[in-house]
């Protein structure tokens, strides 16, 4: 019984190779370049939402669609966004897109695609 045990791990250890056919056919993960440059040009940018919200969803759609950068902080799920969001922010409702750190932040109450491009006009290209 230990040989046979044995003879199947020698076996295994045989066929699963790095470098076998199998592991060149997994998927591999790529840096996009070109995303990864149009990227840089934005502001940082921080949307908070809700997942029911209608406005939240189109505001995420937009930035999706256009392939910008944001980090989407859920104020149902997360406690700390929720804190950020009434008291940093002095707001009870979403969402709220803040682009921008520090003293040079800007915030977005509500959305439409003119007001965003209107504020991201604020930050020159690169941040």
């Amino acid at each position: 019984m230990l040989r046979t045990i044995f003879v199947v791990c020698v076996l295994l250890l045989i066929t699963i190779q790095p470098g076998t056919a199998a592991d060149q056919a997994a998927p591999r993960s790529s840096l996009d370049t070109v995303k990864a440059a149009e990227a840089k040009k934005y502001p940082s940018i921080v949307l908070y939402s809700v997942s029911w919200c209608p406005h939240c969803r189109a505001a995420k759609n937009y930035l999706t669609s256009r392939n910008i950068p944001f980090v989407n902080r859920d104020v149902e799920i997360d406690s700390s966004a929720m804190n950020d969001l009434n008291k940093k922010y002095e707001s009870e409702g979403v969402p709220v897109i803040v682009l921008g750190e520090g003293e040079k932040e800007v915030v977005l109450r509500g959305f439409s695609p003119e007001a965003f491009q209107e504020k991201l006009k604020l930050f020159p290209s690169g941040k």
